[in-house]
C-alpha cells in the first residue's frame, strides 16, 4: 500500500499523463490540437485550450511555491491567467511540455512529504486549508479544466 504521499504524488502526475478513471487526461485531451485550434475562442466570452494550459499550469506552480513556504498571498491575474503568446506551433508544444514538467515536478514535491508537512497549514492568510488540501485541489482543478477543453475541442468540431 502506498502512503499518502505517493498517491497524491499519483494523482497530481496522473491529471497530466493518465490514465484516469473518468476519461482523458490533459494529455490525452490535448494530443492533436494544433496551435490554430489552441487559440481560438469557439464559445463568446469563454477562455481559448491555451488559455486554460496556462492556467492550469500556473496553479501547479503556484502550488509548489506554496509548498516551499513561498506564498502568493494574491495571485494576480496575469499569473492567474498568463498571456497566451503568439501563436506558434513551436509556442504551443512549450506550453503543452510546461504543463507536464510542472505538474511532474509538484508530484516529485509531494511525494517527499511527510504526514506532518501534509497535515501543516499553507501559508497563506484566507482560507486556512492543508498542503493535503492544496494537492487534492490542483488534481480536481486540473480535472475540472480537463472538462472545459473537452467541451471547448467539440464547439471546434475537433
Amino acid at each position: 500500500m502506498m502512503d499518502p504521499s505517493s498517491i497524491l504524488a499519483n494523482h497530481i502526475e496522473r491529471t497530466v499523463t493518465g490514465p484516469m478513471w473518468h476519461g482523458s487526461s490533459l494529455n490525452e485531451l490535448l494530443q492533436g490540437v494544433t496551435h490554430e485550434q489552441a487559440a481560438a475562442h469557439p464559445i463568446a466570452g469563454a477562455h481559448s485550450i491555451w488559455e486554460l494550459v496556462l492556467h492550469v499550469t500556473a496553479w501547479s506552480d503556484i502550488a509548489r511555491e506554496r509548498l516551499n513556504n513561498r506564498s502568493l498571498d494574491s495571485v494576480p491575474t496575469e499569473v492567474d491567467f498568463p498571456p497566451v503568446p503568439t501563436a506558434t506551433a513551436a509556442a504551443w508544444a512549450d506550453a503543452q511540455a510546461r504543463l507536464t514538467a510542472s505538474h511532474q515536478g509538484l508530484a516529485r514535491a509531494a511525494e517527499a512529504l511527510s504526514a506532518d508537512a501534509l497535515a501543516a497549514v499553507v501559508p497563506v492568510p484566507k482560507p486556512r486549508y492543508t498542503v493535503s488540501t492544496l494537492l487534492h485541489g490542483v488534481i480536481e482543478h486540473g480535472t475540472y479544466h480537463g472538462g472545459q477543453i473537452a467541451l471547448l475541442k467539440r464547439a471546434l468540431g475537433i
